[in-house]
This record gives C-alpha cells, sequence and structure tokens, in this order.
C-alpha cells in the first residue's frame, strides 16, 4: 500500500514539473509570440476539457490584435503540414501532451 500513494505522489510531481508552455518552433518577432504564448496558456487553462472553445478564443482574440486569418489547431497526437505568413507561426506543448498551433495565412 505504501508504494501505490507514493507512486501517486511522483506521479503528480512529474506532472506538475510539465505543466510549463513549450516552444517548439516559431518564427514570431518576441512581443507577439510571448503575447501569442500567454494566450494560449490562458486559453488552455480556462477550457481544460474543451479544446475547441479554446482555440476559437485563441483564434478571435489573435484576429483583433494582429489582423485577420489567423488559424488554430489543439489537440494530441497530431500531424500537419502547412503554409503560413512568414513571422507568423506557434507551435508548442503545453501541460505535457497537448500541442497549440497558431498561424496565419490570408
Amino acid at each position: 500500500m505504501a508504494d501505490t500513494g507514493e507512486g501517486k505522489k511522483e506521479e503528480a510531481e512529474y506532472k506538475r514539473l510539465h505543466t510549463f508552455p513549450l516552444i517548439r518552433h516559431s518564427d514570431m518577432p518576441e512581443e507577439m509570440r510571448v503575447e501569442a504564448m500567454e494566450l494560449c496558456v490562458t486559453a488552455c487553462e480556462k477550457y481544460a476539457t474543451n479544446n475547441e472553445s479554446a482555440a476559437k478564443m485563441i483564434k478571435e482574440v489573435m484576429d483583433k490584435k494582429f489582423g485577420s486569418s489567423w488559424h488554430v489547431v489543439i489537440g494530441e497526437g497530431f500531424g500537419f503540414e502547412i503554409t503560413h505568413e512568414v513571422k507568423n507561426l506557434l507551435y508548442m506543448f503545453f501541460g505535457g501532451s497537448l500541442a497549440v498551433c497558431v498561424w496565419k495565412c490570408s
């Protein structure tokens, strides 16, 4: 019994270590990247059980702040190949396995 409790404690600590955002690739300017990353983290925390609502929130805010034609994909275990405008791509992980891809193309 003591082993199971200790195992759960270690698992909880492991999950806590990986809740920070990890930028995998970005060609955005520094200021835009920081704003987009903070927005993604906020949306993913607010809509933890609904990726579609989180993506919609990110898209709407990015459209208002940086002009229209932003696209957002949030999920686990997906691949993609996209065409995007230069300096308008962010691909990051949040909470361990949740991936967020934000890009602009017109």
